[in-house]
């Protein structure tokens, strides 16, 4: 079963960030099927680490158009988006180091992260940039 399902709630009008989305959606269930199966570490450390490194190119993309559509609440979503990085990567340290397993209650905060920050933060923006161009 997914953690998590794309639905048109999600959509932001901007099909490019509605494909990022949904391939962190994906992402998101990939690593937690893994976790699920119990698969290693060798497994489940990877897809992590790939889901950070998607998020933040995602990230810089979102912030890309932000800045050509001149959105005005630019500053402050991008200092969300850092914070946010930054929590991210703190539990891929504390999972590659050990101090911490691939569990539900992280995985449930990464469904309830990426699915707050879709539904609030970035449905914010959606009108804005797409009032401006953003497609």
């Amino acid at each position: 079963m997914a953690l998590m399902t794309w639905n048109d709630s999600f959509s932001v009008g901007i099909k490019t960030i509605d494909d990022q989305h949904i391939v962190l959606v994906e992402t998101l269930n990939d690593l937690h099927a893994a976790m699920m199966k119990g698969q290693a570490k060798t497994l489940t450390g990877p897809m992590l680490t790939r889901l950070v490194a998607y998020t933040r190119d995602h990230f810089k993309a979102e912030e890309a158009m932000m800045m050509t559509t001149k959105y005005p609440a630019f500053s402050q979503h991008q200092a969300k988006h850092r914070d946010l990085t930054k929590q991210v990567e703190e539990f891929v340290e504390r999972f590659e180091s050990g101090e911490i397993t691939l569990n539900i209650q992280l995985m449930n905060f990464l469904r309830d992260w990426l699915t707050t920050h879709i539904l609030k933060e970035d449905q914010a923006y959606s009108p804005w940039m797409i009032e401006h161009g953003a497609h």
